[in-house]
């Protein structure tokens, strides 16, 4: 009995050795970093249409003459999706200024380009964010002023869809 007894304890240790060595292997569900990252908004695998984000957003210039250097981060794959641009809307939903892109990055993610001159004041609440072609307007957008700076804001589905067809808008993709 003793050595069945002390071959239960051996079989109950190496069964513990084992679920341990498992747990220290980064699986799908783990939350250890793996090899690869998927920087995109939103994955390839999920129902939700692929958008753009804007990352981070800096202003020089002059009141009323501001340029706007934005970086946009977005799951370009070529001319059939990619980030056509990016704009400035006043807090209401008011279109003040748009960059268009003329063709994909899909190499350069994030990318960073400037626009302007945008005519708002130092303390003028503004709305930067991307459009990416063809699911349009992502809800992660920026949000400041020059005054006080920009944070990360997620603006509400629908928020001033209708400007997608207000120009300026792109004629076409280059690449």
């Amino acid at each position: 009995m003793t050595v069945s007894g002390m071959t239960y304890s051996w079989i109950a240790m190496l069964l513990l050795l084992g679920m341990a060595g498992c747990a220290l292997e980064p699986g799908p569900n783990s939350a250890e970093p793996s090899n690869t990252t998927d920087s995109s908004p939103t994955s390839a695998t999920t129902a939700e249409p692929a958008t753009a984000a804007v990352l981070s957003v800096e202003v020089s210039g002059d009141p009323g003459a501001y340029e706007f250097t934005v970086t946009v981060r977005s799951p370009d794959t070529g001319c059939d999706q990619y980030a056509d641009w990016w704009e400035v809307l006043s807090a209401e939903g008011e279109l003040l200024y748009r960059r268009v892109l003329l063709h994909s990055h899909v190499d350069e993610q994030p990318f960073t380009r400037s626009g302007g001159p945008v005519a708002v004041s130092p303390e003028q609440v503004v709305i930067v964010r991307s459009h990416m072609h063809p699911s349009g307007y992502g809800t992660q957008a920026q949000e400041g002023s020059v005054a006080t700076g920009f944070r990360a804001v997620t603006l509400p589905a629908g928020f001033a869809t209708t400007l997608a067809q207000q120009d300026p808008l792109p004629a076409d993709c280059a690449f």
